[in-house]
Order: C-alpha cells, then structure tokens, then sequence
C-alpha cells in the first residue's frame, strides 16, 4: 500500500470523497478530489463548464485533474469523478498508478444518498431514479473492469468504512 496511489471509483452518491479524506487523514497522505481539483484549476463550477463546454469538455478536464494528480511525488488518495472510467485513457492510466477502488452501493442506495442533491448536473433532472439506473448499468461494466478491489460502501458511517477499507488494503 505505501507509495501507490489508492483510487476510489464508483456511482455518484458511493462515498469516494467523504471515506477518501476519511483515509487519506487516517494515512498521513494527501488527498484529492478530482471534481473539486477540476473546479479549482477552471475557476469555474461543475454546472457552469457543463452548461458552457458540455460533458465532453468537462471530461477533458477531469482527464487533465487526473493526470496531474497522478504526478504526486508519494502515495495520494485520489477521489474520482463517477464517470472518470469513460475514457479508456483514465482507466489504464489508474491501474498503472496504484490500487483502484470500486466503492459498490446498491441503486437504492445511491437514490438516497443523491436525491436532494442541487450540485450533480447529469442529475439536475426530473426523474432522478431513471438517470442513476441508467449510469449504473452503463458504468458498472467499467468500474468492474478496471477495480482492483470491489468495496461494499453502504450501510454504515465513513469512518468505519475508511478503516474497514484500509484494512482490507493493508492486508492484500
């Protein structure tokens, strides 16, 4: 575990961020947020490159994030952008750079965890359920395909997950 990069993917709502700052502190290492990196280096919110740019320049950012973080000198925890695994590019470029983290939650659980949500623009829409039934299927593949690990991250608060997941790393 030490020196390797530790990815955390998954579905919107799956918790990449909250247990990602939850072990990079239990660690000692840095952390990174590839949507908030994204919107420090456009100075510019998620919505706005969406609206202005598309998904399609907002992924050639998030590309960008993921490269330059990547670049980090020690072991960081990086926490994904749910569709980062679209572009075939970010997924050899995880895997050749430390351990990637599918953080699993059921459908039902990611309706949940994202059904108040005012900041994801892919579900800024009227049926929400539809949208994350859709991305899961779509995605699932992909997050499977390149995971190193599959973690259950449902059911239970972020700190015992981080630690729970750290574990699990630790002894692989």
């Amino acid at each position: 575990m030490t020196g390797q990069h530790i990815f955390l993917i998954g579905p919107m709502g799956a918790g990449k961020s909250t247990i990602g700052r939850e072990m990079a502190g239990a660690l000692d290492r840095l952390f990174y947020d590839i949507d908030n990196e994204v919107i420090k280096s456009s100075g510019a919110d998620i919505q706005w490159i969406f609206d202005v740019e598309g998904e399609e320049g907002f992924r050639e950012r998030e590309s960008r994030a993921l490269r330059l973080a990547i670049e980090a000198p020690v072991g960081a925890v990086i926490a994904t952008g749910g569709g980062i695994i679209l572009r075939k590019e970010n997924r050899v470029a995880m895997a050749g750079a430390g351990q990637v983290v599918y953080l699993s939650a059921t459908k039902q659980q990611l309706y949940e965890r994202t059904k108040r949500d005012k900041v994801r623009p892919l579900l800024q829409v009227e049926d929400r359920k539809a949208v994350i039934d859709k991305l899961f299927d779509e995605r699932d593949p992909l997050y499977r395909e390149v995971a190193s690990l599959i973690f259950a991250s449902g059911g239970t608060k972020a700190p015992k997950v981080a630690a729970e997941l750290i574990r699990t790393l630790a002894s692989d």
